[in-house]
């Protein structure tokens, strides 16, 4: 832990935000005892009740003018979820992050991944794969895993695997070695206002990237020129049909139906021995293989570990069938993009439930989509659900089978009436094209609440 102290050392410190990444740098901090003075504050009482009786000796602060005071401080670890009340560069004080700290100590260990969708998925499988191997390798950060929490792991030959959040990556001033940027949509307007600063935010994955580095990109969302000093690896979806074709440069990234081809290698995936599902998730292995290449993995191993690679829940993920009809959880959906995305996969789905919390996102492609699709119910919940619905009316008068709308009050009725109208020996998807906050913890709680209202386990208080 040694390692903190020329951070901290002989500073007055505070922890803004207390949630797990907070709790897991207060513990750090502790152990260390290298700070002047600590103080821990948080928006909700609930978040540090338990710990200020255990130690007087923190200064713990909550309620609404919890970030009054940062700049008495030297130096603030801001918690990814917290937003601050003004510009970063408007405080005296240092903003730092766990994740900045981290990578200033191990950076040119580090593959940084993000990306709008499929972050967690490649994430996952890289560190997969190369466990699979043989190597020594830690996965970390958006993913659930505090970098401070396993910091005592890394030595000169742990392969750092580290998922990067919007968040994460906002206030950013040193990037990844290696870095990973799969896609752009649009997505957290409620919290950047325009799509420009959410972009911005994004791009800190390379922007302090230096000659020497890596940058893989989709082609959607590469940098400007002359703005990413370090190497470029360009990665091109040639969609579900596309053909790859000799004198294609060999220095792209294709993904070509099931078959990635890369520096003249082509790697046909094994698609009916693995668990991955969809020509997007094909498109995540191709950023994975490319980053296990150039760590050394062959492609027999690479296929071994692909193989054995369990999807994360609520990402199109299987529940299992009742009453004759196949139920499946993509409760990580919250863009227009990665809904779409699931119908495709699911070529016999006939009920899908979307709506969630609304966040500003504009509806119009998927809206579009829905009219052409065969899928036989739309069930539309929430506040999207009904905006989704009245946009319909309102600015879609060619929407093909207006009759396939049903509007849902929450989670629950949404359930019971694709139990009530879905064909039997079909699929049901839960794919929600919006955001969970405010009616659920988080999308994870979502998928729980889904499977155990399918499975009559319990039910949704809504």
């Amino acid at each position: 832990m040694g390692e903190i102290d020329a951070f901290v050392e002989g500073k007055k410190v505070l922890l803004l935000g207390f949630g797990r990444e907070g709790r897991s740098t207060y513990r750090v901090l502790k152990a260390s005892a290298a700070c002047r003075e600590l103080a821990v504050a948080d928006l909700e009482e609930g978040q540090v009740k338990a710990f200020r009786e255990k130690d007087p000796e923190t200064a713990w602060i909550w309620g609404a003018d919890y970030q009054k005071d940062l700049d008495r401080y030297d130096l603030v670890f801001k918690s990814p979820g917290v937003v601050l009340e003004k510009p970063a560069d408007r405080y005296q004080c240092r903003i730092l992050s766990q994740t900045e700290v981290f990578f200033r100590l191990f950076g040119q260990q580090i593959v940084g991944i993000t990306g709008t969708k499929g972050k967690s998925t490649t994430t996952s499988l890289i560190y997969h794969v190369l466990k699979s191997a043989g190597r020594k390798a830690l996965l970390a950060g958006n993913i659930g895993i505090p970098a401070f929490d396993h910091m005592d792991e890394v030595d000169k030959d742990t392969e750092i695997i580290f998922e990067l959040s919007c968040h994460q990556l906002e206030h950013m001033s040193v990037s990844p070695h290696v870095a990973l940027l799969l896609n752009i949509h649009e997505e957290h307007l409620d919290h950047y206002g325009t799509m420009e600063a959410y972009v911005a935010a994004k791009q800190q994955i390379y922007r302090n990237q230096k000659e020497g580095d890596l940058l893989i990109c989709g082609s959607g969302c590469l940098p400007a020129s002359g703005v990413c000093p370090s190497k470029l690896i360009k990665a091109v979806d040639l969609g579900e049909n596309g053909e790859y074709k000799e004198g294609m440069d060999r220095h792209t990234l294709w993904v070509a139906g099931s078959c990635i081809y890369w520096d003249g290698f082509s790697f046909p995936i094994p698609k009916g021995e693995i668990q991955l599902m969809g020509h997007h998730n094909y498109v995540d292995i191709g950023f994975a293989y490319v980053v296990c290449k150039l760590k050394g993995i062959s492609d027999q191993a690479f296929a071994q570990g692909l193989k054995t690679y369990e999807p994360l829940p609520h990402r199109l993920h299987f529940l299992g069938e009742k009453d004759g009809i196949r139920y499946y959880d993509d409760s990580i959906s919250t863009i227009c993009d990665t809904t779409i995305q699931a119908l495709n996969t699911l070529k016999d789905a006939d009920t899908v439930l979307i709506g969630g919390m609304d966040r500003g996102i504009h509806y119009g492609e998927l809206i579009e989509y829905l009219s052409g699709s065969t899928v036989s119910h739309i069930i539309l919940m929430e506040a999207t659900g009904k905006r989704i619905y009245q946009e319909i009316q309102k600015d879609y008068p060619e929407f093909q089978r207006l009759n396939r709308l049903v509007l849902a009050e929450h989670l629950e009725e949404g359930v019971m009436k694709a139990k009530a109208l879905t064909e039997k020996g079909k699929s049901c998807v839960l794919s929600p094209a919006a955001a969970s906050y405010g009616i659920f913890k988080d999308f994870e709680e979502r998928g729980d609440a889904f499977r155990r209202l399918v499975f009559g386990e319990a039910v949704f208080a809504g």
